[in-house]
């Protein structure tokens, strides 16, 4: 059932607490990346400028529950000010006199923005406290969540909190997460094209299990191809490999063709002996011996060429994961390749994981991509089939608003 949106909600006058994901990358105590910052402008805005004050929640790394300055949210409130172009007050704790304080004088004030610091300088945060949870209702009169990035964690912020409010709202960018993948699972158009890449089958087989019955094509790259290709015998030198998953991948290759999805890996590669700047590679078809000791470190011409092909008509993509070491910017041929030729698909592309939407930056080409999906490990789980606790924790459409 479609779930309830901000959109459905009387926001004028009320304080709306807002949870949103600020887990940027930060650099001596600088952002390095705002994107994410940047993804909940949208949701905020649309609060203010349907009258509401906005508290907004988030967690910023890992600090174990400790308050520490390296995972302040201080820098992010002072970039939100920028990109809203009004003063965003910043709250010295999440729950508490503070909080509380912070959220009134937002309110009173015609500015009507208040970071609270980190979530996860309480312990409480990723126990699911109740308690915990019931402190940050008590900080607004309505409930949104705009974070899919942490809809797979079953937090206070994002799950315990929705048993202490009246209703839990999906925000903007939630709710077009929920739309595009959701629609990929239901009802995509075809042919329907899934691009995994990344180093290991184990961290897809749920995506690879859940798609197959949905998709017409299913094309591997990155070095999780060469625990499919050691199931089948062929020579791989030092590539990469899960030895404990070859009889998963044997398994997947005969579900997919049971189900007559057209399954592919590459067929030639890049091999080097060190992945290193500047170090000698060549291309090899995959099973020539000449691979010796080496390993794989990116697809080769020919395999480009095939998957360019197979993406062309396609209708509705998915993509996760790079083709080769990405880092590394000659062996990135392979990812940037397939970059373009998502870009170039006439129907609905979306992309997920930091390399994948790195690749699609870089080439210039993120403009046209459908849906770049913010989720990383949330969109995994849901293109695996799993229910996020984040998402069933939002009021179903229809309920109270």
């Amino acid at each position: 059932m479609a779930k309830l949106s901000i959109r459905d909600l009387d926001l004028k006058g009320r304080r709306v607490f807002v949870r949103v994901d600020l887990n940027v990358p930060m650099k001596d105590g600088h952002i390095a990346d705002d994107t994410r910052i940047q993804s909940s402008v949208p949701t905020i805005k649309y609060a203010l400028d349907h009258g509401a004050t906005v508290v907004l929640a988030s967690h910023l790394g890992r600090p174990k529950g400790k308050a520490s300055p390296q995972f302040s949210l201080r820098p992010v409130a002072t970039r939100l000010s920028e990109l809203l172009g009004r003063p965003v007050a910043f709250a010295q704790d999440c729950i508490g006199d503070a909080a509380r304080r912070a959220s009134d004088e937002a309110h009173r004030s015609s500015d009507r923005v208040v970071l609270l610091e980190n979530l996860r300088f309480h312990p409480e945060e990723e126990k699911n406290d109740s308690a915990f949870a019931a402190a940050l209702a008590a900080l607004a009169d309505l409930y949104v969540d705009d974070a899919f990035g942490a809809a797979h964690r079953a937090h206070a912020s994002v799950e315990g909190i929705t048993h202490h409010v009246r209703c839990a709202a999906a925000g903007l960018l939630m709710e077009q997460e929920l739309r595009y993948l959701g629609q990929v699972l239901e009802s995509p158009d075809r042919p329907f094209v899934a691009i995994l890449g990344g180093a290991k089958v184990s961290d897809k087989v749920e995506v690879i299990e859940n798609l197959l019955g949905k998709i017409d094509r299913l094309l591997i790259g990155g070095a999780m191809a060469y625990t499919f290709l050691k199931s089948r015998g062929v020579p791989i030198g030092q590539s990469l490999v899960e030895d404990d998953k070859l009889d998963k991948a044997r398994a997947i290759e005969a579900d997919a063709a049971a189900r007559k999805v057209r399954f592919e890996l590459p067929t030639d590669h890049v091999v080097t002996d060190r992945v290193e700047e500047g170090t000698a590679h060549e291309i090899l078809a995959i099973g020539d011996q000449a691979i010796g000791q080496r390993l794989g470190v990116d697809i080769g011409p020919a395999t480009i060429d095939t998957y360019r092909t197979l993406i062309a008509d396609a209708k509705t993509v998915v993509w996760n994961g790079p083709m080769g070491v990405f880092e590394i910017e000659v062996f990135a041929t392979g990812t940037y390749a397939v970059a373009r030729a998502v870009a170039a698909v006439n129907g609905t592309t979306i992309i997920g994981g930091g390399d994948s939407i790195a690749a699609v930056n870089k080439a210039g080409m993120a403009d046209r991509i459908t849906h770049i999906s913010t989720g990383g490990g949330a969109s995994l789980e849901f293109l695996g089939g799993r229910t996020l606790p984040g998402v069933a924790a939002l009021t179903d459409k229809g309920g109270i608003g």
